[in-house]
């Protein structure tokens, strides 16, 4: 089995920049910062065995990051800890495939506290976002200024 990383002592010092809580608007349990991290820089990296597409499109469920059309990343190991990265529609970071890595980066500096998010993509949103309504915190702001 091929892995996108290995979980070394490097991987696990970076979970105390880290913390693992509820996240906000309902969207169940995100990853938060302990500390800042500046616009660009490298933030995590999301982990796990490289399956093909043909077998997370069987195994279904949660946290499968589509590497490209013929690999998906099974980000569902226990030390992944960038699993809990949620959706925004206005993120402060950005993935980035490399091969059969995906790292995670910052899109602007980020303060200490705040919880980390990334745009899943246009089919992910509209398979599963869109239809119940997208609850990050760009949307609940513009629905509700939509209301006034």
């Amino acid at each position: 089995m091929v892995y996108s990383a290995f979980v070394s002592d490097k991987k696990q010092k970076e979970t105390k920049k880290f913390q693992v809580k509820r996240a906000s608007r309902g969207a169940g349990l995100g990853l938060y910062t302990i500390a800042p991290f500046k616009k660009e820089s490298f933030v995590i990296e999301y982990i796990g065995p490289v399956i093909t597409s043909t077998k997370a499109d069987k195994k279904g469920g949660k946290y499968l990051f589509d590497i490209n059309s013929r690999w998906t990343i099974d980000g569902t190991i226990r030390s992944n800890i960038a699993r809990y990265i949620n959706h925004s529609c206005r993120p402060n970071c950005e993935a980035k495939v490399r091969g059969k890595l995906v790292k995670i980066y910052a899109r602007r500096n980020i303060s200490a506290g705040e919880e980390l998010n990334y745009d899943y993509g246009k089919e992910y949103f509209d398979e599963f976002i869109k239809p119940i309504g997208c609850k990050c915190d760009a949307c609940i702001k513009n629905h509700a200024a939509d209301t006034q």
